[in-house]
């Protein structure tokens, strides 16, 4: 029997993956738009007649259609390539024959299910990118009473675990034996502080919300004035705790220095 309309098939079963992919690649452009503008203007949401929110959702369940169209186009076209192959050779042969690319593709459309979600993935680039960087970061345990958080430094970041590897440079200072600890801590862990070379981007909190400067730790503070309000870059906070002469001293600190705690978490 002739092979031409098996080949064919899996020619026009490679086109249709192409397009597939092609929407997922455009769903995924809008998904990340809107996303941008939730980061940057999360109060958006809260206005009258704002879409951003249900739209995302159908982009959301548009990319799991496409995936799981992937998946099905993917499975019809490796059985397919098994048909046109010896009995008993089919999968090993196929791995071989198209090498190391195909099974990437497999592999990709066959998780695609359970693909990683793209504000995951934009997320897990943004830690990546930190290198360098100093953050805030934490070692207690997620059931302690509190978080002390402090003021590290990013040395490497693990995409397959997911692991952010910090240095604390203040350790050596304080501990016997000396030398600067370094420690594993996951995502969840770590705070990074906004981009000190771009403001734009950086979330402004309002007078009365409490925040967290950090230095060398991370210290309980109230909004007094914004960089905007004050047309610098600097906030005007006054710290909790901190009394001098009767009053709570104010103070000016960085945006870059000046992030809030997650949901739940207190120092």
């Amino acid at each position: 029997m002739s092979s031409t309309p098996a080949v064919a098939g899996i020619l026009e079963n490679t086109k249709e993956l192409d397009r597939l992919r092609k929407e997922q690649e455009e769903v995924l452009v809008e998904i990340n738009k809107i996303h941008k503008k939730l980061q940057s203007s999360p109060e958006v949401v809260e206005k009258p007649g704002d879409t951003s929110l249900p739209r995302l959702k159908n982009l959301y369940i548009q990319a799991k259609e496409l995936s799981e169209s992937e998946v099905t186009v993917s499975n019809i076209r490796l059985a397919q390539l098994d048909s046109l192959l010896p009995s008993g050779q089919q999968r090993g042969k196929l791995e071989v024959a198209e090498g190391n690319g195909l099974k990437r593709k497999r592999m990709k459309a066959e998780s695609d299910v359970t693909r990683v979600p793209p504000s995951t993935r934009n997320q897990i680039e943004a830690y990546a990118s930190l290198k360098g960087e100093q953050v805030a970061a934490r070692i207690t345990a997620d059931d302690a009473e509190q978080d002390p958080w402090f003021v590290a430094k990013v040395i490497h970041f693990d995409r397959e675990t997911k692991e952010v590897e910090v240095l604390d440079e203040e350790s050596g200072d304080d501990e016997e034996g000396g030398g600067q600890r370094t420690y594993k801590l996951p995502m969840s862990c770590i705070l990074p502080f906004p981009k000190r070379n771009d403001p734009s981007t950086t979330q402004e909190f309002l007078p009365g919300k409490h925040v967290y400067p950090g230095t060398t730790a991370l210290y309980k503070a109230t909004v007094v004035s914004t960089p905007r309000k004050r047309k610098s870059d600097e906030y005007l906070l006054e710290f909790d705790d901190d009394e001098e002469d009767g009053a709570l001293p104010q103070r000016t600190v960085p945006f870059h220095k000046v992030v809030t705690l997650p949901e739940g978490h207190r120092q």
